[in-house]
């Protein structure tokens, strides 16, 4: 019996999301929106795919927290979008009630699930959603360091035009405007970034890293980036389902590591098939080591309004 992952929200990254997943033909998906007929017409539509792109993926789109029951993985991208000159925090009151709500759902259906968080702001739903299912800390991760690695890297890539490939870039700290991307720990082809780029032309692309999402947000004018997030995602959970145990930059709770505790921030984590099986430990100078504290204190912030 294949395992099953479900989808919490059918919008934009939440769908895209159900495709990549289903295209990987390794796990049954179940995608699930308080929109009638929105999930429901979604699955067909990936289900009528499959004769032509040769997958046997069962998807199934449901308004019922029922049909999720039993699954390994549930990812949870259900909540309002940004819109233009918002903040993702600016979306906190909003969206925190129905994390509460989704994650409670989905637990009781599936308490040995691993629960990946998408909602935005991303840090802050971590914690409703750790506080509301009861999950160890272990099974409770935030997609943010993979996708703003990824932009990082992008960024690098463009500004050097070299391929992505041979670019590896590191991201730490809260998934928002006080995010920390390493130049000390970003290289190409192994040379760090440092000898190839001014300081000037680091600092540039560190910012831009930190407006990564705002830039599309203001582009886009009615909604928020959808492919980059839903790929980020993925390479999480496959790395979950899939036991690759590949370490990737992911928001977990920190208890003592980093001088942090109770909070969950972006460090670089072992994935496995139980979820986070290691915090790794990077040292930080002390600059990196201010930006990364003033990242933790504006998450800590937000969840100071729901402890």
């Amino acid at each position: 019996m294949r395992k099953k992952v479900t989808i919490v929200g059918a919008g934009h990254v939440g769908a895209t999301l159900a495709q990549r997943i289903t295209e990987r033909d390794h796990v049954d998906v179940v995608m699930v929106d308080v929109m009638e007929g929105v999930p429901q017409g979604k699955a067909l539509d990936l289900l009528e795919a499959g004769p032509v792109l040769g997958y046997d993926t069962c998807v199934t789109g449901t308004n019922n927290y029922d049909d999720t029951a039993g699954s390994e993985l549930i990812v949870i991208t259900a909540g309002l979008a940004r819109k233009p000159g918002m903040s993702r925090d600016d979306l906190l009151a909003a969206n925190a009630e129905i994390m509460k709500k989704v994650a409670e759902e989905t637990s009781k259906r599936s308490p040995k699930a691993v629960m990946i968080v998408v909602t935005n702001p991303m840090d802050v739903m971590a914690h409703i959603a750790m506080k509301a299912s009861g999950f160890p800390k272990e099974r409770v991760i935030g997609m943010g360091g993979v996708l703003d690695s990824a932009r990082f890297r992008t960024f690098i890539a463009l500004e050097l035009a070299v391929s992505v490939e041979n670019v590896n870039a590191f991201v730490m700290g809260g998934h928002g405007d006080t995010m920390v991307p390493l130049p000390r720990y970003s290289s190409v082809a192994g040379i760090p970034i440092t000898e190839l780029l001014s300081p000037e032309r680091i600092a540039a692309l560190v910012e831009r890293t930190r407006n990564g999402g705002a830039e599309i947000v203001a582009l886009l004018k009615t909604g928020s980036a959808y492919y980059a997030p839903s790929v980020a995602t993925l390479e999480m959970m496959e790395s979950i389902l899939l036991d690759k145990k590949k370490i990737l930059p992911c928001s977990v709770r920190l208890d003592g590591e980093y001088g942090v505790n109770g909070v969950f921030a972006g460090v670089p984590v072992k994935l496995g098939g139980r979820g986070i099986e290691q915090i790794v430990e990077v040292n930080l100078n002390e600059a990196e080591k201010t930006a990364f504290m003033k990242s933790v204190e504006a998450v800590r912030q937000g969840c100071a309004k729901f402890t």
